[in-house]
């Protein structure tokens, strides 16, 4: 079978073992882009385009009004250290 094939059963079989309660859940701590901002001393506008958005959707995410995604929040993750 191939790589892909191997890590997607094993990702099933843990993904089975977590809704029965055996296994472990990756949980990750939610990101506060505004800290991350701060931190970085930069303006929303400045942030915004680093980001590769509009400053009103990044304003958003401070806010509280917009999700941020996936990878999005991993590049936060990145910026923050």
């Amino acid at each position: 079978m191939s790589t892909f094939g191997d890590d997607l059963i094993q990702s099933l079989h843990e993904a089975h073992a977590h809704a029965k309660g055996d296994g472990p859940a990756v949980v990750h701590a939610p990101v506060t882009p505004r800290k991350i901002r701060e931190r970085a001393n930069l303006t929303q506008a400045q942030m915004a385009p680093l980001m590769g958005m509009s400053l009103s959707g990044y304003r958003k995410w401070e806010q509280g009004t917009r999700r941020i995604s996936g990878p999005a929040a991993t590049l936060l993750r990145v910026l923050e250290r």
